[in-house]
């Protein structure tokens, strides 16, 4: 219980806004930047602002994953993967999430 609260935690800072011409939630608004079951994002179209972008908040998505699971004597990996089932299940209708198969798919909202 205690790693998923971790979890929980680094994912909202995570997700928080970073200080760049293009916010992550932008770029997922935009079709531009999609999750990963990885716990990393990828980008959906090969721009050089997504790839950017990208570039820059799986780093910082390592480095916190690194920090929780230190804390929590578990592995990077399984902090990660654990990370990224939880954003692709928070994903807004309209974003992009790849699944097993390694294909893009839109979400869609509640009907």
């Amino acid at each position: 219980m205690k790693i998923i609260k971790i979890c929980l935690a680094a994912t909202l800072l995570l997700c928080s806004s970073m200080t760049s011409a293009l916010t992550l939630h932008e770029a997922k608004q935009q079709g531009l930047v999609g999750e990963t079951l990885s716990g990393y994002i990828a980008p959906v179209t090969q721009t050089p602002e997504a790839i950017a972008l990208t570039e820059k908040i799986n780093q910082a998505r390592k480095d916190k994953y690194k920090e929780v699971a230190a804390q929590n004597n578990v592995s990077v990996s399984d902090i990660a993967s654990m990370t990224g089932k939880k954003l692709i299940r928070r994903a807004e209708p309209g974003e992009y999430v790849r699944g097993i198969n390694g294909q893009w798919l839109k979400k869609e909202g509640v009907k």
